[in-house]
């Protein structure tokens, strides 16, 4: 193939024929949904601890950084979808073209991010279930949360997936923002967090919340999620953004309630929050001075927190598995004329690998150098996306209309620096 006739293949829109006319209107609220599973999935337990840690130090001194935290993720989220939109292609078979580099370092880190994650996971959102009704040990909720994730999606029908994340997303939302009106602040407490300032000590929560929230592997899955979803080529571009953009708003009011949360009930008290645990006792301190049907909604938020974020895992990542599998051993344009499906064998594969070996680590410990490897593979993640996208929406890959404009350049780029910078505090943290 020459190097014209292989820039014009690049440049070619997707063949795919689209389904009907997009709605508009209000109509597009009827649409919305893998934007907020990628987001859903992205928000877990640790970003919880994060955004109540921040309010119990700091006030509400951080909405600035939830709000331009979420502006970052759109525009991740956003880079994927046009992605798939505008080429027709996953992202995995885009970082394929970019060399084997990046399928080797892919490769390597699903499989041991899946195997730590699974027990890792399952356990975060065990232990609100644990608190909720303790006759069943913490490794037992673990396991039960494993299974009820792989049933769900082993039956390989999106739409069921969907509503079920759809639902608990809504649950999770409510909760929390109902567990901040009882603590609401002034309006001028609220706005006056707008304007970005950091007090001495403060840059790590701040970096913390912008990168934190949100944000994980399975962004790239949002590609496959609007395939399940029958949108196709350009036409949709415009609803994917829509959909992008509601639920990281979603995601920014949800973890602004957290904030409030932290800085109406503790901030001046001297309590902290530390760690996971540290939401358990936060619940019953809400119990003693609300009442305990307070502390039930807000330990049913942290468990819908937690669990969307597993069944978002148990669905999403698979397709990465499944892609990069039938794509493994491949010339580098070899293109699959078929779509990644949940019933495939490597889908399926990789679904099993996350629910029943890491359950061995729910008994005997996690592995020092798996924790290592796992710690160091992830950090650099993030950056790797937020790098790759670039290179990809600049390139010829794209068409020239669909390509990224200066703005988001600029938002991708500063990700980079940021992402750069959180990955290497968890190298440090990881490797001292």
């Amino acid at each position: 193939m020459s190097l014209s006739t292989e820039a014009k293949s690049h440049a070619e829109p997707s063949s795919e024929v689209a389904t009907p006319t997009p709605p508009t209107g209000v109509k597009r609220f009827t649409m919305v949904g893998p934007g907020l599973i990628t987001a859903a999935t992205g928000v877990g337990a640790g970003d919880l601890v994060a955004a109540l840690v921040a309010g119990t130090k700091y006030n509400m001194t951080f909405v600035w950084a939830i709000v331009l935290g979420a502006i970052i993720k759109f525009a991740l989220n956003e880079g994927v979808g046009r992605w798939s939109l505008a080429t027709g292609k996953t992202i995995l078979q885009g970082w394929r073209s970019l060399g084997s580099w990046t399928t080797i370092y892919f490769g390597i880190y699903v499989v041991i991010w899946g195997f730590v994650y699974g027990a890792a996971g399952t356990s975060s959102a065990a232990l609100a279930s644990t608190a909720m009704f303790p006759q069943i040990p913490l490794w037992g909720w673990a396991i039960i949360h494993g299974l009820v994730a792989f049933g769900l999606v082993w039956m390989g029908r999106y739409q069921i997936f969907e509503k079920v994340m759809m639902w608990l997303t809504g649950f999770m939302f409510i909760t929390v923002v109902g567990s901040a009106i009882f603590v609401f602040p002034t309006i001028l407490d609220l706005v006056g967090g707008l304007v970005p300032r950091l007090p001495d000590g403060s840059l790590f929560y701040a970096l913390g919340l912008i990168g934190g929230v949100g944000g994980s592997i399975t962004m790239a899955s949002y590609g496959y999620w609007i395939k399940e979803k029958k949108w196709s080529g350009r036409p949709w571009i415009p609803i994917m953004r829509f959909d992008s953009a509601t639920a990281y708003i979603m995601t920014s009011i949800f973890t602004i309630a957290l904030l409030i949360v932290g800085a109406g009930f503790l901030f001046g008290t001297g309590i902290t929050i530390e760690g996971e645990k540290g939401l358990l006792a936060l619940g019953e301190l809400l119990g003693e001075r609300f009442g305990e049907w307070v502390r039930w909604l807000f330990l049913l938020g942290f468990w819908s927190a937690s669990f969307t974020s597993v069944l978002g895992v148990w669905n999403g990542v698979p397709y990465l598995f499944a892609d990069f599998m039938r794509h493994l051993g491949k010339d580098r344009e070899y293109e699959d004329p078929e779509p990644v499906k949940e019933t495939s064998k490597w889908y399926r594969a990789f679904l099993i690998w996350l629910t029943f070996p890491p359950m061995l680590l729910l008994f005997l410990g996690k592995p020092v150098q798996l924790v290592i490897a796992y710690g160091v593979l992830g950090a650099v993640f993030m950056p790797f996306l937020a790098i790759t996208l670039i290179w990809l929406l600049n390139s010829k890959r794209v068409a020239s209309d669909m390509r990224s404009t200066w703005i988001s350049n600029f938002i991708l780029g500063a990700s980079v620096a940021l992402f750069l910078f959180l990955g290497y505090q968890e190298l440090v943290k990881v490797l001292s």
